[in-house]
């Protein structure tokens, strides 16, 4: 029987807890037996300019999940042609890893644009999505084919990554909002100073 892995893509530019909340939420709370954070390199959405180093967001990653043995890093897609594109990473992982099945999760805000996405039609088709609520977003207006998607309701706290970095940058505390070594190694790197 394959594995059942949840894919939480994104920048992690930082990770913090609310990242967290979430992957332990599908981790603990759904059939997902394991899930993998993937660390993207380059959002195809984003301006690359923003992100503060890959290894670093990766090392963060790391520091916030070594302890837990149901979730990853995975650094796949920094071996993925840029800007990476989520059915590209997909289809790699399917051809390398066979005894795992991959499926992703992601916020309902995520699938208003779904439409846009490089194949979204094959993914949406060939991947179980698991999606998990944000406010304002209402689930049932996405108009997508339910036998692929399962919605969750999961615990959620206003905090971003924009804020964090922004707390940062001018100096302002953003303890608790973080893992403590995520936090101590922004502090001592002074990654978004």
């Amino acid at each position: 029987m394959a594995k059942k892995t949840g894919l939480f893509f994104g920048s992690f530019n930082p990770i913090h807890i609310g990242h967290l909340i979430i992957a332990n939420f599908m981790v603990t709370k759904t059939d997902l037996e394991e899930i993998w954070l993937v660390v993207s390199p380059h959002n195809p959405f984003k301006k690359k300019s923003s992100l503060a180093p890959e290894r670093d967001r990766q090392h963060l990653v790391e520091l916030a999940v070594n302890d837990n043995a149901l979730l990853r890093c995975s650094d796949i897609e920094f071996y993925l042609p840029q800007p990476s594109y989520t059915i590209d990473t997909l289809v790699h992982l399917r051809e390398k890893f066979p005894t795992k099945s991959f499926s992703l999760i992601m916020g309902a805000d995520n699938l208003r644009h779904i439409h846009k996405w490089k194949n979204a039609e094959i993914l949406v088709e060939n991947y179980e999505i698991y999606l998990y609520n944000r406010p304002g977003y209402d689930v049932e207006m996405l108009q997508l084919p339910p036998k692929k998607l399962r919605v969750f309701e999961s615990p959620q706290i206003a905090i971003s990554s924009t804020y964090i970095r922004e707390c940062l940058k001018n100096g302002h505390s953003a303890r608790y909002l973080l893992p403590e070594p995520v936090y101590n190694y922004l502090l001592e790197h002074n990654l978004y100073k």
